[in-house]
């Protein structure tokens, strides 16, 4: 798989750990005027936890959408459009390393300018954990390695 830092959405950037509730995280993609995604060709939209996600009573939830809005500052009031919701994932499934793979529809609700990553906390708040997410065309054979350091 590869992944570039235009498609790339989160790069091991932490989880907001305010209360409950919904917030933009990470950076979003200006689809300036290329609002067809893959023209025609399956994009997948790839989760990887870098670390695991922790909370005081180990109740938290936590749900992924990929939201899209005519501003850069993605709306977390339900108004942007959404392409794609992980539904809510509990935190035993959140583990570092977890991984999760989704198909962005063909068809659907139109894309607006900036496409982004909500983050919909439920239960509780997070306390800890780092997530990375992009866009690829291929995601088999995806593997996560550390920063190239020389």
């Amino acid at each position: 798989m590869i992944l570039d830092d235009r498609t790339e959405f989160l790069d091991a950037t932490a989880l907001n750990t305010g209360p409950a509730g919904t917030y933009l995280i990470g950076d979003v993609i200006d689809l300036e005027d290329v609002r067809d995604i893959g023209q025609g060709q399956p994009v997948y939209l790839v989760i990887s936890m870098d670390t695991a996600v922790g909370s005081t009573a180990d109740g938290v939830t936590v749900a992924f959408t990929l939201a899209s809005d005519a501003q850069a500052a993605i709306a977390t009031d339900g108004s942007a459009t959404v392409h794609l919701t992980t539904g809510a994932l509990a935190q035993a499934d959140l583990g570092g390393g977890a991984q999760f793979v989704y198909t962005l529809p063909i068809e659907g609700p139109a894309y607006e300018r900036y496409l982004g990553i909500l983050q919909t906390t439920g239960v509780e708040a997070a306390t800890a954990g780092a997530v990375s997410a992009g866009l690829t065309a291929d995601p088999h054979g995806w593997k996560a390695y550390a920063d190239a350091v020389n």
